[in-house]
């Protein structure tokens, strides 16, 4: 599932022909009009076993989420509210536990964080969207980023694990945008925050972020969506990120994800902006779903960083991760395995020594409702 579903809220609008209905079809229409307020929410636990067996963090896991080893940990404890006019829709999505905390980490981590933490950290997403027509609307507050194809509630994703992409890539936005659709079209632009700011520090407060997306729906077993953000961030760097998703359903059992993007960052110096940086990855999600109660998924990911912007290390990495899923009303349960290996010597092994290749295995409980 996307990240961009806050991007295509389509706007609400009840076209009642109450005067020239029956009584028993008026009573139908009121009985299956949805509620204005709807409450959703989710949790999640997991198991994660690295087989290198390392003894400090994070543990070879430089995803998001997961950093731990041989240990039961929480995840995440959702509760949504969405409330629906005609014309207007405030979403407040809260999220508690340490997936949450690592999803607000910019907002109190260190050296450029405000310190925000405590309740801000909770807020998943807060926005009022407003719709003057059925083709426009516009949006403001904070919201789940439309790039990438992964989300941070792990209900709405087909593996567990994240991958390097969206670790990499912005988890949020602050600002205002404009939605519109013309057709099989839609068109998002908007202006941010510095990428996953909520709270912007002092010294960048001018610093702003152009966000936009083109998608193009030719059915629905065939979606595309284009996706950009760029700007200044909080040091003053220039980044820019360009993004493709791609979603197609091959048959009732059996569908294609794809993923595409590329980062390029210019660090400010002492006589101007130093030569630009580039890191990008792409992954491809293969989904089989032979019963309406399981699922097989198999990512395949290669993430290259050889100019060093976020492994430290350099060089590139190839993910293989397979993850089923069971499913039961609205519990889920995954097994996972995954295979890492770079080209460097990243992943630590108990004895000490390092290694290029990292196995490890997950289970993970979900419950949505």
């Amino acid at each position: 599932m996307l990240r961009n579903t806050s991007f295509f809220l389509v706007a609400t609008a009840i076209c009642g022909s109450g005067l020239a209905q029956a009584p028993a079809d008026t009573a139908k229409t009121a009985a299956t009009a949805p509620p204005a307020l709807s409450i959703t929410g989710s949790a999640d636990i997991y198991y994660r076993y690295d087989f290198n067996r390392p003894t400090f963090a994070p543990y070879n896991s430089y995803t998001s989420f997961t950093q731990t080893h041989d240990q039961v940990q929480l995840g995440m404890a959702t509760v949504k509210l969405e409330h629906k006019t005609a014309k207007v829709d405030m979403v407040a999505d809260l999220g508690f536990g340490k997936r949450a905390q690592d999803f607000d980490y910019a907002d109190y981590a260190p050296p450029l964080g405000n310190g925000g933490g405590g309740i801000l950290q909770a807020i998943k997403q807060l926005y009022i969207s407003y719709s003057p027509a059925s083709w426009i609307k516009f949006t403001g507050g904070t919201w789940a980023t439309h790039i990438g194809y992964e989300v941070a509630d792990a209900y709405a994703n087909r593996n567990y694990s994240m991958s390097y992409m969206f670790t990499n890539g912005p988890f949020s936005h602050t600002g205002l945008r404009a939605d519109l659709t013309s057709g099989k079209s839609g068109f998002m632009i908007g202006v941010s925050n510095p990428t996953d700011y909520r709270i912007v520090p002092q010294v960048a407060q001018n610093n702003k972020n152009l966000i936009a997306q083109y998608s193009y729906a030719a059915s629905d077993n065939f979606k595309l969506y284009l996706n950009y953000v760029g700007g200044r961030d909080v040091a003053d760097n220039k980044v820019h990120q360009y993004d493709l998703v791609l979603n197609s359903k091959i048959s009732r059992t059996f569908g294609i994800g794809a993923n595409g993007t590329v980062n390029v960052s210019s660090a400010k110096g002492k006589d101007g902006y130093d030569p630009s940086k580039t890191w990008y990855g792409a992954a491809v999600y293969l989904l089989l779903d032979p019963k309406p109660w399981f699922g097989l998924t198999l990512r395949e990911e290669y993430f290259s960083d050889k100019d060093g912007v976020k492994i430290l290390t350099g060089g590139d990495i190839f993910a293989s991760t397979l993850t089923a899923s069971f499913k039961v009303d609205g519990f889920t349960f995954m097994p996972e395995l995954r295979l890492d290996n770079a080209s460097t010597q990243l992943f630590a092994k108990h004895d000490g020594t390092t290694t290029k290749t990292d196995p490890s295995f997950l289970l993970a409980a979900i419950y949505s409702f």
